[in-house]
């Protein structure tokens, strides 16, 4: 995979331009940016290519990336001590990973193949398929949704991971592809954009960005120069209300909320 990372970013907070007509249309207003205020930092294992990232029932869960390297696992927050860990097997690069009822269901990269885990155990129960890439997931309490590194996001049916529908995320007008590691906080989408320092917030109804969230101060204090080594890892503690980032092979996770004021 190859990407632009300055046209991409600029892609994010730029207008488009008006499209042409008869009369006049006025371009989409960029979204407004966040910048994000960190409420504490915890340790977090600067060996972890971070994929997914999540909590359920007070659990912290993190899925790594790539092949031979390719694990998920529980880990203490506190410490960042794994707890326990299940291999992905030889061969698959592991991507996203989603609570879903007492298991956990991850992706991988390519083949098209995902696994049910059991929770917490991280015991294998099974597998199941899908078309193209794998990259993150989530849920919105009633489906799971999928990216894949397309602009197109799929909601998937529970019960069988089929798709139910598909929604396509624009950002100024634009098609916004490279979503990433994915959380859904308060009625939004969160994902990250790959080889970006941006989280976007996504209207699950219409696809449309309506936030920008900024971790560039995040990416410069977790000091990694692997160009890879991209912010990553979104989590959302439904209990307690808390949001926690981190990245691929940052030494630090944070909890964050936002506040820090917004910017055009």
């Amino acid at each position: 995979m190859t990407v632009r990372p300055l046209i991409l970013a600029l892609a994010l907070l730029l207008p488009a331009a008006a499209p042409q007509a008869t009369a006049p249309v006025p371009a989409p207003t960029p979204p407004p940016v966040e910048k994000p205020v960190v409420v504490r930092a915890y340790p977090h294992d600067s060996t972890a290519f971070t994929e997914g990232l999540l909590i359920a029932d007070g659990a912290l869960y993190e899925s790594t990336g790539r092949e031979g390297q390719s694990v998920i696992r529980q880990v203490d927050l506190a410490s960042g001590r794994t707890l326990r860990q299940a291999t992905v097997p030889s061969g698959l690069f592991g991507e996203g990973i989603v609570a879903w009822g007492p298991e956990l269901r991850s992706v991988t990269w390519h083949g098209g193949r995902g696994f049910r885990w059991s929770r917490p155990a991280l015991k294998k129960l099974g597998e199941w398929k899908y078309a193209g890439e794998g990259w993150a997931m989530t849920d919105d309490g009633r489906q799971i949704i999928l990216s894949d590194g397309t602009p197109r996001l799929r909601f998937l049916n529970p019960a069988t991971m089929a798709v139910a529908r598909t929604l396509d995320v624009t950002v100024n007008g634009r098609p916004l592809k490279y979503l990433n590691e994915l959380e859904y906080i308060d009625g939004q989408i969160w994902a990250n954009v790959w080889m970006t320092p941006y989280i976007v917030r996504i209207d699950p109804a219409s696809g449309v960005v309506k936030a920008v969230v900024d971790l560039s101060e995040l990416v410069a204090r977790a000091g990694v120069t692997d160009r890879d080594s991209v912010a990553n890892g979104i989590a959302y503690d439904r209990a307690k209300h808390r949001i926690f980032v981190t990245g691929k092979n940052w030494p630090e996770l944070y909890e964050i909320r936002l506040g820090g004021g917004a910017k055009r």
